[in-house]
């Protein structure tokens, strides 16, 4: 019998849960967000490895900071807009300008609380983050693929914020921290679909001859791999936050190379509607159909 898929978030909490365990340095705080989720024991067993600061996420990013220079390695959660844009302020004084490592774990991004309203997404939460120097981002694909990567990164020294997401890809691929990955070869043109946009970008680009690269780390991004494998200049981004964000890191890779760049996302709109994240993928265009006809478009022109 086949055992269901874990979400990202259930997939967090045994992470992080079996890090506690193993590594001492570990402390992880949350904000009043998945709490529930964590065994009971949990909280008596390392009653100072694991907190619930409650909906104060200025201070909890500020003491993460203070535990790491202690010599601790901190793990914030909680929802992405919360995190990356009401928290900024702190995790560029308190880690990015104090060269701090530490952890930043968030859910929710770009629309999955979507009824919920504006307070509750996240489209600009890459954006915002990608500006502090030093700042690692991970945009998994699936639950085992955040697995694979907090793992490699979580004690490397450096602010790292990890993008999760209610919806992931079907397949897990073997990936690498700091390294894209190449599903599909072709020679018309090159797309780089990040993290939960593989499935939706894999069903555009059936029988069109593009090659299709995988991102789930987009800072530092994988720019070798994608000048070897687009020597035409012709390049797609699939991005699950704001269109557009990664196209610096896109043209930075290509500064020898003529390139055209096309850029799928979520527009830079205030999203007014409620509905569910699948009925917002519909409306701008984010779904399977939605980016074939635009890679279509790309091809044509």
């Amino acid at each position: 019998m086949q055992t269901a898929q874990l979400t990202m978030r259930q997939q967090m909490v045994r992470t992080l849960t079996d890090a506690l365990d193993v590594d001492r340095r570990m402390v992880v705080l949350l904000g009043n967000i998945s709490v529930s989720l964590f065994e009971k024991r949990l909280f008596s067993a390392r009653p100072q490895r694991i907190y619930d600061v409650g909906i104060a996420e200025q201070a909890m990013v500020s003491m993460a900071a203070g535990l790491a220079l202690e010599g601790m390695i901190p793990v914030v959660h909680t929802i992405a807009p919360f995190l990356a844009e009401r928290a900024f302020e702190q995790i560029k004084d308190d880690f990015s300008y104090q060269q701090l490592g530490g952890n930043f774990i968030s859910i929710g991004a770009s629309y999955d609380y979507s009824a919920e309203g504006m307070t509750h997404q996240g489209s600009g939460d890459v954006q915002v983050l990608r500006s502090l120097p030093g700042m690692q981002i991970v945009v998994p694909g699936t639950a085992e693929e955040f697995d694979t990567l907090f793992r490699a990164s979580y004690a490397d020294g450096q602010p790292t914020y990890f993008r999760l997401s209610e919806r992931q890809n079907t397949i897990p691929q073997p990936v690498r921290f700091g390294q894209a990955e190449v599903i599909r070869q072709g020679s018309l043109a090159t797309v780089a679909a990040v993290g939960p946009m593989l499935a939706p970008t894999l069903a555009a680009t059936e029988g069109l001859d593009m090659t299709v690269l995988y991102y789930t780390t987009v800072a530092p991004f994988d720019s070798s791999t994608l000048r070897e494998h687009s020597p035409h200049g012709r390049i797609v981004l699939v991005e699950p936050f704001y269109a557009d964000t990664l196209i610096p890191e896109v043209t930075a890779a290509m500064v020898s190379t003529p390139v055209r760049v096309e850029a799928i996302g979520v527009p830079h709109e205030l999203l007014t509607r409620y509905g569910t994240p699948e009925q917002h993928d519909e409306a701008l265009g984010l779904t399977a159909t939605g980016i074939r006809a635009r890679l279509e478009r790309f091809l044509a022109e």
